[in-house]
């Protein structure tokens, strides 16, 4: 599908399963973040997906999981919320947010990229319409909007 042009797209687990690693994918139940099944489908490479993360206050969930797997690129989605891939960039779209988890992040001193939160912590915001690098790990944020008014133009 995807090489003939095709759109995939998966909500809840169907979006997690889209990553290269499974989290959350134990039978017994969603509670068991590493479980008995951990390989996802790989349409986007180098990543573990998380969903609902706001709405269930899971946005921590993914941090441990991250340190244990620097490897990996953690994506946390809230519900009515999505990332529309195209090659190695995402653009967020919907309600709410996307949580970006690197573990490069952790000792928090690399500044947050995010245009609506200040701190230097393990994981970082996206909000509609800003853009993910997931080759260079790099948030690709809109200019900001002009201040000139009308007065000094």
């Amino acid at each position: 599908m995807l090489d003939r042009g095709g759109v995939i797209g998966g909500t809840s687990a169907g979006a997690t399963i889209q990553g290269s690693y499974l989290f959350r994918g134990d039978t017994k139940g969603n509670t068991i973040l590493v479980g008995d099944h951990t390989q996802g489908l790989d349409f986007i490479h180098n990543v573990a997906i998380d969903q609902h993360i706001l709405k269930r206050n899971r946005q921590f969930d993914l941090l441990s999981f991250i340190k244990t797997r620097p490897d990996l690129l953690g994506i946390g989605i809230d519900e009515s919320t999505a990332i529309v891939v195209h090659q190695n960039t995402f653009e967020v779209i919907g309600v709410s947010y996307v949580g970006i988890y690197d573990a490069r992040n952790f000792a928090g001193s690399v500044k947050n990229p995010s245009s609506d939160s200040g701190n230097n912590g393990p994981f970082f915001y996206l909000k509609r319409g800003e853009k993910f690098d997931l080759l260079n790990r790099k948030a690709i944020l809109p200019a900001p909007a002009s201040t000139k008014t009308a007065n000094n133009q």
